[in-house]
């Protein structure tokens, strides 16, 4: 007789999962047995239950499919939480599988005993509930997956150990208070009613200076976007979350926006005259037009999230690629192109701009030369994923990314650690593309580590080998250093920014992988075409200049009296401080 464990495996692979991201315990240990009884769904053991649910939340960004992760109770349930929140801030479909102590005990201080449901109500508030018999688990994993996929959200079933190992009920009882659920997302409507097209039309064609920001919301979009673009003589911004949405070499793509977007972007929102904004939930409304400067049109899959950054004219729900479709034939083309061509020279000359701050001397090598040395030699089917911190300024602003390439980050959230779980989730779905994970130090001795063990256990099974992690080893906090400085005025806290020094690519060597460290910036191009070409992965460790802001130029300059402060304090670094402001500041452009 199958068990309760059996019949759930069965389940989710009528879900099509193909993989679970956990880490064991004797609260899951009824659905553990069932993993050995089976070989249709991979388990994946992670190092920690927050890689697991990173892994997670990564699966469902690179594969369109709901992530999942399996966790035992009390402790194992709690680590799982950051990378959930992860998954719920940046509107992932993941389904968390958690163990509980044994229905008996439940009330008693039992050990390990918490009150998940409690614990998970705001990470999994869509839907989180435990199973108290067998005959509720079909209808719970049903309606965990099922909200999850219509609502981009997290759900959470917690299953009692002694519940794991029952008899399985696959068909309730044909009786009062049984219910019969089935496998199936309901997928929500597509398009908004052809009066709110036309409202939106009216006035993306009475504007003379459109400005388009496209989120993670507009993936799939990307042929609707430039032809809106193309229609409307307009520039298109975009969010961190969808860097990838739109290929970087279209010369009307002005790159992120934002602390860590260029001064294009910038430029065209502060200068523009109507604003379209696409499956974005971008935050910084200092870097949207001012109120009142600007018409509005917003489209979004969710309703909820409409009108929340910017009050607009014109809401329309629904998904990103149907909407722009359906709204083409009613936009007029503008015959008038001067914005169109002041937005391609505003790219030109901040493209330039960065390109020369890479080139600056540094101490010894600067960040940003590591990401521009690597973008020309990005494989044309790469999937990129970077973590928090300066390594996400550099991702930003240097990487220029090219149709059919995939990336991501942890935009909602920006939690560090997310690299490399997100990259082995992605090369785990995807075994014959390349993957690259971009990283600081801090977020490799947070966890980043720990999953290179993971990837040494998995990477002779890939077809294409090629996994590559850069480490920018500054032996800093970097992002939080440069933010202490430029925000508050104050100088660096040593005692709370500075990391001890680490050996990645030895590290990564004696683990049977290989690496490189770098110290001379003249070496960065030949030692990347090293590690894409190893045959193996490959931690890239460069040796980076703590010292160089991980901000755009005007950025840098909009601070300067901030940074001033901060050395006139007493910043141990203010030496370095200052050359690296007059390299990186506009002046220096």
């Amino acid at each position: 007789m199958a068990t309760v464990g059996d019949f759930m495996l069965e389940r989710l692979g009528q879900w099509g999962v193909r993989r679970v991201y956990g880490y064991p315990g004797d609260g899951i240990n009824g659905i553990l047995a069932a993993f050995g009884r089976q070989d249709k769904i991979e388990f994946v053991q992670t190092r920690h239950e927050e890689m697991a649910a990173f892994m997670a939340c990564g699966h469902a960004k690179f594969t369109n499919e709901v992530g999942v992760c399996l966790a035992t109770s009390g402790p194992g349930a709690i680590h799982l939480l950051n990378g959930l929140y992860d998954a719920k801030l940046d509107h992932q479909p993941v389904v968390a599988i958690v163990g509980q102590q044994k229905r008996a005990s439940l009330g008693a201080s039992y050990q390990q005993e918490v009150d998940l449901v409690t614990l998970f109500k705001d990470v999994a508030g869509e839907f989180v509930q435990m199973a108290t018999s067998p005959d509720q688990v079909r209808h719970l994993v049903d309606r965990a997956f099922r909200i999850a996929q219509a609502r981009n959200c997290v759900t959470c079933v917690i299953v009692p150990n002694d519940i794991q190992e029952e008899d399985a009920v696959p068909t309730p009882p044909r009786e009062h208070g049984s219910t019969f659920s089935g496998v199936g997302v309901a997928r929500r409507a597509q398009v908004a009613s052809n009066e709110a097209l036309q409202a939106a039309a009216d006035v993306l064609n009475a504007g003379s200076k459109v400005a388009i920001l496209a989120g993670a919301g507009a993936h799939g979009a990307t042929d609707e976007l430039i032809e809106v673009a193309e229609l409307l003589g307009a520039g298109i911004a975009k969010a961190l979350l969808g860097k990838a949405v739109v290929p970087d070499d279209v010369p009307f793509c002005t790159g992120t926006i934002g602390m860590i977007g260029t001064e294009a972007s910038d430029t065209m929102m502060k200068e523009c005259d109507t604003l379209l904004m696409i499956g974005s939930s971008f935050p910084y409304a200092e870097f949207l037009p001012q109120e009142g400067q600007a018409r509005a049109v917003q489209i979004d899959i969710d309703g909820a999230m409409l009108g929340l950054r910017y009050p607009m004219e014109v809401n329309l729900a629904g998904d990103a690629a149907a909407t722009l479709r359906a709204l083409i034939p009613l936009l007029q083309r503008k015959e008038g192109r001067d914005w169109r061509a002041r937005i391609e020279r505003n790219v030109e000359d901040s493209r330039r701009k960065l390109a020369q701050r890479a080139l600056e001397p540094a101490k010894p090598v600067n960040p940003q030369r590591a990401f521009t040395e690597l973008s020309p030699r990005l494989p044309q089917d790469v999937i990129l994923t970077g973590d928090s911190g300066s390594v996400a300024a550099w991702y930003a602003l240097h990487l220029q990314l090219k149709r059919g390439m995939m990336a991501s980050l942890s935009g909602g959230l920006a939690t560090m650690g997310s690299a490399v779980p997100y990259a082995l989730a992605a090369k785990l779905a995807h075994p014959g593309r390349p993957v690259i994970a971009l990283a600081g130090d801090g977020a490799m001795q947070m966890n980043g580590i720990n999953g290179l063990l993971t990837v040494a256990r998995h990477w002779q099974a890939w077809p294409d080998k090629t996994f590559v992690v850069l480490v920018l080893n500054n032996r800093d906090l970097n992002f939080v250093t440069w933010e202490q400085r430029g925000m508050q005025g104050e100088p660096k806290y040593e005692d709370s920014q500075q990391l001890p020094d680490f050996s990645y690519a030895a590290f990564a060597k004696m683990l049977g992988l290989d690496g490189e460290r770098v110290e001379d910036p003249e070496q960065l191009g030949a030692a990347w075409e090293r590690a894409l070409a190893a045959g193996k992965p490959f931690v890239l460790e460069v040796l980076a200049d703590p010292n160089i802001p991980p901000f755009p130029p005007h950025i840098v300059d909009k601070q300067a009296e901030q940074y001033k402060e901060a050395i006139a304090k007493g910043d141990a670094e203010g030496g370095d401080v200052q050359r690296g402001m007059a390299q990186q500041g506009d002046r220096a452009g």
